[in-house]
Order: C-alpha cells, then sequence, then structure tokens
C-alpha cells in the first residue's frame, strides 16, 4: 500500500504517489476509463487526488467528482487549482482576482460534488493581481470552510516567501507547492526547495517521469509510439516537445535502464521513487490512461535508492538535466 507524509509542517498526511488527472480525463481518454483508473488509484490505497478548474476547461473536475462519488469524504485528501483561463474566456475568467477565485472555488466545489476541498491551490502567480488581494479571498474561502490548505503551483522562492508572509498576517495554512520536477528537470533545488524548508512547505511534484520520457519509450531516431502522450496533439505532444527534439536526452535515458534493473523497478518506476528520494518531497504526482498504470507506478513508493544509485544517474544524465531557476519565473504569464 501507499506510504503517507505530512505536507508541510501541518497535521494533513497525503499519500507520496497522488493521482492526477492532468491531459486525461474529460480529453486525452473517455470517461469509463477514467474512473477506472480513479477506481485502481483507490484499490491500491492511494487516497489523494489532483486537479485543476482549467483541465480540459472544467471537465477534469467534474469527471473526478463522479468518480469518487460514494466514496467516504473524509478519507479523501482533494486538491484543486485556480488561475488560468475557464469558460468562454471573458475579461475577468482568469487570474488571480478577487471575483475570479471566489467564482472558481464554487464551480470547482460543484464539479466535484463536494462542501469542501483539502488543498486549493494558486495555479500560477499572478503579476496583474495585487498578492494581497489574492492572500485575502484565500484567507475567506478558508475561514468559510471551503478550503482547508492552501498552495500554490509553479512559483519562485521570491514569491513563495511573500505569499508565506501574508498567509502568517491572516492565519491560515499555507503548506505546499505545485512544481514540476524529476531527474530531468531540477529547478526547484536551489531556490525554492530550501525556501519551502525554512518556511515549513512541501512540494507536490508533477511529471515525475518528463511527460514519459523517463519511461524510455521514446527511442531516438524513431517516431513517437502510437498512443503515446508525444502523439497526444490536445496538449500532450507540445509538452514533451522539448525532450524529445534532444537526441541526446533521448539516449542518455536509455542508458538509465540498467539502473532500474539493479532495483528491481522499471523505468517508471525509477523515475517516481527518484522524485520522493528529496525529503522535502511530499508527493509526486502521477497520471493514466490504463488502470494497469497506477498499479505499476505505486510500486515506486517506499523505495529507498542507494546513494551510489543516485549519483549513477546523475552521471548518467550529465549535463542534459535542467537546473535553472529562472524557469520557474517564465512558467507565470506577463499578461
Amino acid at each position: 500500500m501507499v506510504a503517507y507524509r505530512h505536507l508541510g509542517r501541518s497535521g494533513l498526511k497525503i499519500t507520496e504517489i497522488t493521482y492526477g488527472n492532468w491531459l486525461t480525463h474529460g480529453s486525452q481518454v473517455e470517461n469509463d476509463t477514467a474512473k477506472a483508473c480513479v477506481r485502481a488509484a483507490l484499490d491500491v490505497g492511494i487516497t489523494s487526488f489532483d486537479t485543476a478548474d482549467v483541465y480540459a476547461n472544467t471537465k477534469a473536475e467534474s469527471v473526478l467528482g463522479e468518480a469518487l462519488k460514494g466514496e467516504r469524504r473524509q478519507s479523501l485528501e482533494i486538491f484543486t487549482k485556480v488561475f488560468w483561463p475557464t469558460g468562454p474566456g471573458g475579461a475577468n475568467d482568469m487570474g488571480l482576482s478577487r471575483k475570479h477565485i471566489m467564482e472558481s472555488i464554487d464551480g470547482s466545489l460543484q464539479r466535484l460534488q463536494t462542501d469542501y476541498v483539502d488543498l486549493y491551490q494558486a495555479h500560477r502567480w499572478d503579476h496583474a493581481t495585487p498578492i494581497e488581494e489574492t492572500m485575502q479571498a484565500f484567507a475567506d474561502i478558508v475561514h468559510a470552510g471551503k478550503a482547508h490548505y492552501i498552495g500554490v503551483s509553479e512559483w519562485t522562492a521570491d514569491q513563495i516567501r511573500q505569499g508565506h508572509a501574508l498567509a502568517q498576517e491572516l492565519r491560515i495554512p499555507f503548506v505546499s507547492n505545485q512544481p514540476q520536477y524529476s531527474a530531468l528537470w531540477r529547478v526547484i533545488e536551489s531556490d525554492v526547495v530550501p525556501t519551502s524548508e525554512e518556511l515549513g512547505l512541501s512540494q507536490i511534484v508533477w511529471s515525475p517521469v518528463a511527460q514519459g520520457v523517463l519511461t524510455g519509450k521514446y527511442q531516438p531516431g524513431q517516431p513517437a509510439p502510437a498512443g503515446s502522450r508525444g502523439t497526444d496533439q490536445k496538449g500532450g505532444a507540445r509538452m514533451i516537445g522539448r525532450f524529445l527534439e534532444n537526441r541526446e536526452v533521448l539516449e542518455r535515458v536509455q542508458r538509465l535502464l540498467p539502473v532500474a534493473h539493479e532495483l528491481g523497478l522499471t523505468m517508471a518506476q525509477l523515475a517516481v521513487a527518484w522524485v520522493l528520494q528529496n525529503t522535502n518531497v511530499a508527493a509526486a504526482i502521477i497520471g493514466a490512461s490504463r488502470p494497469e498504470q497506477v498499479a505499476e507506478n505505486v510500486k515506486a513508493s517506499g523505495v529507498e535508492i542507494p546513494a551510489e544509485l543516485m549519483a549513477r544517474i546523475d552521471e548518467v544524465l550529465g549535463d542534459s538535466v535542467v537546473t535553472d531557476p529562472a524557469e520557474t519565473a517564465k512558467n507565470s504569464p506577463s499578461r
């Protein structure tokens, strides 16, 4: 079964393998398959589920809400996010203004078929809205009982520090950041992680298998396998493009196979286990287009990778790893 970790310095425990439905529910896979994946997650002990209102333009939340219908709510940890455009994309359909946040939380709760979410996250930093307005809106949501904890996604270390200071003043639990993190994408390690450790925040990381690149299924010089994310024209191919266009990255990833074999893991399991070696990571988010993927990836829970093998992974990947902390700031549009 999946192990639990505390989220930041809070008392909330979440499963270190968390199920997420970005690019799948309401988009890449049919609803029946999506529900089967959620069922598979529950069957292996996953109780933490991550989504966002923007995924499939609100459809992903609806699918997740329907899939979890009938489950004991107190036994689940449900996360969602706000920032990106939803609806017809009007002037106030995006961002972290009070108007958009207050309207978005109600829409998310309705779609998720719940009275509250355990974690409500700012999906990006909003350059167009004062941070004081954003954090006050989050505080009102927490005080109204619509969210238990507050988090952010892809904020820089300085932005996290600003948000944390206001959360302290407003007496609301700001506990997490949700960044991209994998053995190939380590931009949080130099600034975001040390700041988070100081302030008592955890990372809930997305794309631990680098959108599938670290599974090893993308062969150098070969077209992306049929049905893979590399062929998904609804968003997946765009996200994975920077890796697939780099032959050296794909060649280096293939050289990780002996490390996985030595540990008795698949390449995907190795990738997920790798991010969980970072003690500031509370959970790795996995997605799935088939139920069996959930059962396989969850085997990364509880794996300890010896120091010598962690060093070998670093040696194999070499300078193919992205480490520049400036990459985080690029993820929040200036509008």
